[in-house]
């Protein structure tokens, strides 16, 4: 069935809500319109910022006024079937290693996306709206490919993400990765920055390329066991672009094992064979200013077993042991 708002309502912006984008703003007022509706309206200047017509990237200020015209709202009748799976919403409940009043990580399953759209249902910050009710700003502070897994940062307040936001303009927040990539790394720690640029394909395929007309970014490899095909790195980003890691790794002549668009066909096949049926990318840990904390924290996603799995084949397989750590 469908509902709709009567008539338009005005809505005061808090301090809570300050520094906040309309069009996000819009998404959790009007549950269940659709994005397209939401921009549609803003275009249209059917929402009014202080009685003005604003652009969707409009950031609201401490006692804006928002007026919200009738919108119509498509509904199912009976049991709810908006809820995300219970088996996704026990995998996102496990995976929270850090709870406090301001904010939450997550030690992010890969292949689950941090949140739903462009045919994904549901996602990270959908299943914790659902297991945290309570909680009525929950909201992503950045985000990881649904392919990798690791930390990933949840604000519980407005003024939580903007302090965090803040952070990451400033490269205060500190994000340094695990991969495996192909073939055995020489050089030491290196840095590799090549700017990317983000294209879409005409099958709606996002992918990434080194482009000297694209957007600076940098990432610290180092290598930290050397394996007969393969070598185990810890990466730092400096910057935090689209599909940056895998892209560099693939520039550098080292891709990134079970990478399907970056990587390399044989090697993936020949890690398969060793059990790995995903990206090896994982978000090890993240330093970052805790807001109401006296300093910095830092918090380390534990490595999946399926990822030490392989790792234990890769030293099996390719008797290397003497190589040892570097």
């Amino acid at each position: 069935m469908e509902k709709s708002t009567e008539k338009p309502f005005i809505l005061e912006i808090s301090e809570e809500r300050s520094g906040q984008r309309i069009d996000n703003f819009l998404l959790t007022q009007l549950k269940g319109v659709p994005k397209s509706r939401i921009y549609r309206l803003l275009r249209k200047g059917e929402v009014r910022v202080n009685k003005g017509r604003i652009k969707p990237d409009y950031r609201l200020k401490t006692g804006d006024h928002v007026r919200i015209p009738p919108v119509r709202v498509t509904t199912k009748e009976g049991p709810s079937t908006h809820a995300p799976a219970a088996g996704i919403l026990a995998d996102v409940q496990s995976a929270i290693i850090y709870d406090d009043h301001n904010l939450l990580v997550l030690n992010k399953p890969a292949g689950l996306a941090v949140h739903g759209g462009s045919g994904i249902q549901y996602g990270v910050i959908e299943a914790l709206r659902a297991l945290c009710p309570e909680e009525h700003h929950l909201e992503l502070v950045h985000r990881l490919d649904r392919d990798t897994s690791g930390c990933l940062l949840i604000a519980k307040k407005r003024s939580t993400l903007t302090q965090l936001h803040e952070q990451l303009r400033n490269n205060n927040i500190r994000k340094n990765y695990v991969t495996l990539v192909k073939g055995c790394w020489k050089g030491g720690k290196q840095s590799i920055e090549v700017p990317l640029r983000k294209n879409t394909l005409k099958s709606g395929e996002r992918i990434v390329r080194v482009d000297p007309e694209g957007k600076p970014a940098q990432s610290i490899f180092k290598p930290i066991k050397i394996y007969a095909q393969a070598t185990l790195m810890e990466v730092e980003l400096i910057t935090g672009r689209t599909h940056q890691i895998r892209v560099h790794a693939a520039h550098a002549g080292y891709p990134i094992a079970g990478d399907e668009k970056y990587g390399h066909r044989g090697f993936n096949l020949s890690m398969k064979a060793l059990g790995l049926d995903r990206l090896f990318l994982h978000a090890k840990s993240i330093t970052f200013f805790a807001p109401g904390a006296n300093g910095n924290i830092t918090i380390v996603a534990p490595l999946g077993p399926e990822l030490e799995q392989v790792l234990e084949k890769c030293e099996n397989e390719f008797n290397l042991s003497a190589k040892g750590n570097l």
